[in-house]
């Protein structure tokens, strides 16, 4: 099951359950889109891969045991453990190569 991350962890925006514009990579690695758009340019700082919008667990459960009040996201708050010098430079060296080229 995919984890559902609280929050940006470039910017720390809260990112709820139903939040349209959340952004995950491969690694379930959780950021906002305005980041993912303007600072990160498609390059997760953590990885090096690409992002895709993030699903939106449904709120209701039309089949037993599937829906956020079965499964709650998560409530751990994630930060970046690596320098704005170090993703700016990470950033720099890939975003001009296709994430499935990465």
């Amino acid at each position: 099951m995919l984890e559902l991350r609280p929050n940006c962890e470039m910017c720390d925006k809260d990112l709820p359950a139903d939040a349209r514009d959340a952004r995950i990579c491969s690694y379930e690695c959780t950021f906002c889109a305005n980041c993912v758009d303007n600072v990160l340019h498609n390059v997760c700082p953590n990885c090096a891969g690409g992002f895709v919008p993030r699903p939106i667990r449904p709120a209701t459960a039309r089949r037993p045991g599937t829906s956020r009040t079965d499964q709650p996201p998560g409530t751990t708050r994630q930060q970046l453990k690596y320098s704005v010098e170090d993703i700016k430079a990470l950033v720099e060296a890939t975003r001009k190569i296709a994430p499935e080229d990465r």
